[in-house]
């Protein structure tokens, strides 16, 4: 779809082209191998196209963009013909797409078969409409009729052309004479069993697949050496999941820059692990780990998680030093419970992303139900510092918090991490979008890191006593201070009923606002009932919980909508829009966004809503495109994907001509935005 739309754009412009330029960009021509074929014998014909400089047309499989030449015959009854022999393509980058084509001189074989009752002496008329796509920055379709006389008799191949058909058969890829095989690994892995290639050691290795959407085509492939064979590790694309073989052709260069081309049609097998040398600019797991554990330690400070790490400094500040084994003994729990909640979160991505889904950091929020429990429980917090129920008893004084214990601060550390999904801090992009292309092992370790970066702080707290002196003596201001508290949640809570509306419409929040009302019921009945008897107190909570579940149950056979749009729809994302804006050489920002993400918010508010931005956009004709992610979307995951992330924020400015965007940070500001767009 999105190469079809792509084409159309190009198309469109052609006659603009044309009309500036009328002299054809191929010039074809009709070749026989020989003059004559012989009775039931097979002739080789080539379509020459001879392309003018600077210009391409296409492979089988075009790549990105584009579309292969074509040739219809029109043949005496009994004359059949064979496909087009299709010539080793090459890597062909246009703006940030990768096309596979040909420059140059571009001989096309196909075998011609005449008839056993074909009459020798007999003159047969052979005629091609030919078609193809001509393309530099934009797209001409050129066409021709071509005729070829060919004489049924002895067959004998003209020395004419004898060199140029030997030169465009050494062109074709061949069988290779090694066992393939491929595995769904995180990225797809290519392998050649050949111990040859370990010592030969190839320049470079290239893989051009057979069908669209099995790879990412502009993606960098990676090459690396096993003790027995070459692998080489490719991005997946939209249709890699549900493949059984690999087919494509597979080309190798060495370093004398001779080139070896082979047919690739490669079962589901064993891949063994390789070396792979660091590319430049790419990221080592050391450095992604370093990265991830700055960006868990920046996201304690991120507006999302502030709330909940005050209730954590509250419950801390009620230990005295004689109590410090305690305060140890609850930041080691909180550190765990935050620790293993990230690494679960890895463990489902992880899992997920190897099934085949499109997803990254803050997925479950796109979910519906999950936003609904996720504003339940903000709710429910809330309802506790409040005061409408209790978790543990709470008093002033140096037992503050103290009898929550470890479990409650494992639960602690669990919902810190749950509250910091919306978030993205500094640093963490990179990271995560680094670890989701790594092995699993490798994933895990950087949502490890993570962990202990988000935790450090709290760790540090409940461990090093002298920490404990900063804080203020414990007193009644404690009890003031976890009743503020619960005003952020509620604001929270609140937010996260307008993301629900924003994917379900109307009918959602209604569902949510039941549950919650059953929500404070339940808290209410279960401490007006404290005195009564526990069947009592039973029987009005579970009375109230069953609302609670029909309202999710109603909640999850709801089908979701669209959510408003929050500009007009012209503005908004599509893979197809920007491909065709930036052919029209348009310079383009696109903002990917969510209504769940705070960060997104924050920087929409404070600097993409400026004044003084938005004219510098209109005078600078800058299209601005809102990659909204608050419901899942496989495009505006693969747009992520494709500049090394895995959630939002992702600012992007791709001025006129450029090969790729511009990257801007996740935390904002007028004179970034300014100076990137060249205000």
């Amino acid at each position: 779809m999105r190469k079809g739309l792509f084409a159309l754009a190009l198309l469109l412009v052609a006659p603009a082209v044309q009309a500036q330029d009328q002299a054809p960009k191929v010039t074809p021509r009709l070749v026989g191998e020989s003059a004559s074929v012989a009775p039931g014998g097979r002739l080789s014909v080539a379509l020459e196209e001879k392309i003018r400089a600077g210009w391409h047309t296409y492979w089988i499989n075009a790549g990105d963009a584009g579309s292969p030449t074509e040739i219809k015959w029109t043949l005496p009854p009994g004359w059949s013909a064979g496909p087009i022999q299709w010539p080793t393509p090459k890597r062909l980058p246009v703006l940030s797409l990768m096309d596979y084509g040909y420059e140059g001189d571009l001989w096309l074989l196909s075998d011609l078969t005449a008839p056993q009752d074909a009459k020798p002496g007999t003159v047969v008329p052979i005629k091609a409409e030919a078609s193809w796509l001509v393309c530099q920055q934009i797209c001409v379709p050129e066409e021709a009729v071509l005729n070829l006389n060919v004489t049924v008799g002895a067959g004998t191949p003209d020395p004419a052309v004898a060199k140029a058909f030997a030169a465009a058969r050494a062109k074709l890829p061949v069988a290779s004479p090694w066992k393939l095989s491929f595995a769904q690994q995180p990225q797809l892995a290519l392998y050649v069993a050949a111990p040859a290639l370990v010592d030969a050691h190839p320049a470079d290795a290239a893989f051009f697949p057979l069908t669209s959407g099995t790879i990412k085509n502009a993606a960098p492939q990676q090459m690396g050496f096993a003790k027995d064979g070459l692998v080489l590790r490719l991005e997946p694309g939209a249709k890699a999941g549900g493949i059984k073989t690999l087919q494509g052709v597979l080309v190798l260069t060495s370093s004398d820059g001779s080139v070896q081309a082979l047919n690739v049609d490669a079962p589901l097998g064993a891949v063994p692990d390789a070396d792979f040398p660091a590319a430049a600019g790419d990221l080592s797991i050391w450095l992604a780990m370093g990265l991830a554990f700055l960006g868990g330690l920046i996201l304690n400070v991120m507006p999302c998680v502030l709330p909940i790490l005050a209730m954590k400094a509250l419950a801390l500040a009620g230990h005295n030093a004689r109590e410090r084994r305690e305060a140890a003994l609850e930041g080691f729990s909180y550190s765990a419970g935050a620790i293993l909640s990230f690494i679960a979160f890895g463990v489902v991505i992880v899992a997920l992303r190897a099934g085949g889904a499109t997803i990254g950091w803050g997925f479950q929020l796109q979910e519906p139900l999950a936003v609904a429990g996720f504003a339940l429980l903000i709710f429910a917090v809330g309802l506790n510092l409040s005061g409408l129920f209790e978790v543990g008893t709470v008093s002033a004084g140096s037992g503050l918090a103290a009898k929550g214990g470890p479990l409650g601060a494992f639960f602690t550390g669990v919902l810190a991490v749950a509250v910091a999904a919306p978030c993205t801090a500094p640093f963490m992009a990179a990271a995560l979008g680094f670890a989701l292309t790594q092995s699993a092992g490798s994933a895990l370790a950087i949502f490890f890191a993570l962990g202990v970066g988000f935790a450090l702080p709290f760790l540090l707290l409940g461990i090093w006593p002298r920490a404990l002196s900063f804080l203020p003596r414990p007193g009644p201001w404690m009890l003031r201070l976890k009743q503020i508290l619960a005003l952020p949640m509620y604001g929270a809570a609140v937010w996260l009923g307008w993301v629900l509306y924003l994917q379900t419409g109307a009918e959602g929040v209604k569902v949510l606002a039941a549950a919650a009302l059953a929500l404070a019921l339940a808290a209410w009945a279960w401490r007006a009932t404290r005195n009564r008897q526990n069947a009592v107190r039973i029987a009005g909570v579970v009375g109230a919980l069953l609302l609670l579940l029909g309202g999710a149950f109603a909640l999850s056979r709801m089908p979701g909508e669209p959510p408003p749009a929050a500009v007009n729809a012209a503005d908004g994302f599509t893979q197809a829009k920007l491909d065709a804006l930036r052919a029209a050489g348009k310079p383009v920002f696109v903002d990917a966004t969510a209504a769940w993400c705070i960060t997104c918010l924050v920087n929409e508010q404070a600097v993409l809503s400026r004044p003084e931005v938005k004219a510098a956009f209109a005078d600078k004709g800058v299209t601005y495109l809102v990659a909204d992610w608050t419901n899942r979307n496989a495009e505006i995951t693969k747009l992520l994907e494709d500049n090394g992330r895995s959630g939002v924020p992702l600012y992007l400015y791709y001025a006129p001509g450029a090969a790729k965007p511009k990257i801007l940070s996740q935390i904002l500001t007028s004179g970034e935005v300014l100076g990137a767009i060249g205000s």
